[in-house]
This record gives structure tokens, sequence and C-alpha cells, in this order.
């Protein structure tokens, strides 16, 4: 059945149903292409950054590469050597004696690594939640549609084929267009969880590495 016909004989139930379920996927889908745009870039600077980082010859050139950069492991990197240096500057007041150096790095770090996750998990609720309520959205839609054509019996007082067609097939249209909606949305929150969990991993790595270098810079200084 066609959709356009649908929308234009359809009851207000009916067609605020089928305007739900298409702006929850024009949302979806936006968060989509959003998202894949965004992990790639990220992949990339990601692999860019931690291999000319790694490659550098001194702290400060290693510090230059991380101002220079937008990635989440150089604004660790960032957090980081602002941290050092933060502590190497109040160590003789409260801070400095309150905890290590150990301590405040693993918690400066800690903190920040937390939020560089949560932002890589943007955009992922909403398609948590569309995946989850959009079959049951044309659900509603395939509900509403069976009880037309059960009106329509009652109004012409037989269950003809011309008296059930068009609210059965309104309702059919609704299930499938739940569907249409929910299945994308479950894939690409599949798919982000899984990229998202690879970025972890690397993200948590790179900190553990950083926090060594950190500790070996208090030998040498850091400007």
């Amino acid at each position: 059945m066609n959709l356009y016909l649908v929308l234009h004989s359809g009851d207000p139930v009916l067609v605020s149903t089928f305007a739900l379920l298409m702006l929850m996927s024009i949302a979806s889908w936006c968060v989509i292409v959003i998202r894949v745009r965004h992990s790639w870039l990220t992949g990339r600077r990601q692999r860019e950054f931690t291999r000319a980082f790694w490659d550098a010859s001194n702290w400060a050139q290693a510090s230059e590469l991380a101002v220079a950069h937008d990635s989440p492991a150089a604004r660790l990197a960032r957090a980081g050597g602002e941290g050092l240096l933060h502590y190497r500057n109040h160590e003789s007041a409260a801070l400095g004696k309150s905890v290590s150096l150990d301590d405040y790095l693993v918690r400066k770090l800690r903190n920040h690594l937390q939020q560089e996750t949560a932002s890589l998990e943007r955009g992922l609720t909403w398609l948590a939640t569309v995946g989850s309520i959009a079959p049951f959205v044309g659900l509603f839609g395939t509900v509403w549609g069976i009880y037309n054509a059960l009106l329509g019996i009652a109004a012409a007082g037989n269950a003809s084929l011309a008296t059930v067609a068009g609210p059965i097939g309104e309702a059919l249209v609704a299930t499938a267009a739940g569907l249409a909606v929910a299945i994308p949305a479950v894939v690409a929150y599949n798919a982000f969880v899984r990229i998202n969990r690879r970025f972890s991993q690397e993200l948590d790595g790179f900190t553990h590495d950083l926090h060594a270098q950190l500790l070996t810079e208090v030998h040498h200084g850091v400007r």
C-alpha cells in the first residue's frame, strides 16, 4: 500500500503515528551520519597523534603536538601535562602535601578519561530509545488500524474484503514502518558500542603509558 495514500486517507491518530515514526527515523539517521563522521575523524586523528606523540624526541615537543592536535589522546596528554605542572607549582602547599604525585596524576587522568569516554557515547541513548520503542509505536498503529477495521465491519454489517482491506492494509504498513525505523537504530547502536569499546581500550592503554611517562618527567623537569 502506498504510504502517501495512508497518510492522505488515514484518521488523525494514524497520521500522527506515522508522523512520529518519520520524525524518529529522520533524527536517528542524523545521529547515525554524525556519529559515523565523528568516529572516522576521531580514529584518524587518534592514530596520527599517538604515532607522532611517541615519536617525539622530548616532552616539550610532545606537549606541542598535544596542543596542535584535536583528539581524545591529545586532550588527555594536555590534561596530564597541566596536572603535572600544577602539582609541581603547588607541591609546597597543602595540595602537594596531601597526596603524592602518583595519586594526583592518576586522579587527574582518570577524571579526564571518563569525560572523553562519555563524549564518545553521545547520541547512543537516542538510538537505543528508538530501537526499543519504534516497534511498539508501529504496533499501536497496527492496533488502531484493526480497530478501524472492526468499526467498518460493524457499520457495514458484513466482513467483506472491501470493508476491511483499507484499515488492515494501514495496520500492516504501520507494523512495517515501526520495524523500518527500529532496525537501523539497533544495528547502528550495536556498531557504535563496539567502536566506542575499541576507542576506550586504546585510550585506557594510552593513559597508562602517559601516566608512566609523566612520572619520568619529574626527574628531568617540566617547563
